[in-house]
């Protein structure tokens, strides 16, 4: 009882001094990349991304993209909704 007693201690302050990625043989390979010194900070969540070179569409080319994109749904609707064509029953083979 004593021994566990012990080993669980000498676990919970030995988990509150070190860190494991920080031990040589255990943690990090060598040839990873040095820590910053400083944690860092808050993400950029203020800077806006630079505006588009690009002109919007026009409400004339927006029409007309609508109107393609319902005629193959259109299309695409019809085609699957019939019924498949049945298939012509095998011609008996020539003796």
């Amino acid at each position: 009882m004593l021994w566990s007693m012990l080993l669980a201690s000498a676990l919970m302050l030995g988990g509150c001094s070190t860190q494991i990625a920080d031990m040589p043989a255990i943690g990090l390979p060598s040839d990873a990349p040095e820590r910053p010194k400083e944690a860092g900070g808050y993400m950029p969540v203020h800077d806006l991304p630079p505006h588009r070179q690009q002109e919007t569409m026009k409400p004339a080319e927006v029409t007309k993209i609508e109107a393609e994109l319902t005629a193959v749904r259109d299309r695409q609707a019809s085609t699957s909704a019939a019924p498949p064509a049945a298939a012509a029953p095998p011609k008996p083979p020539k003796n």
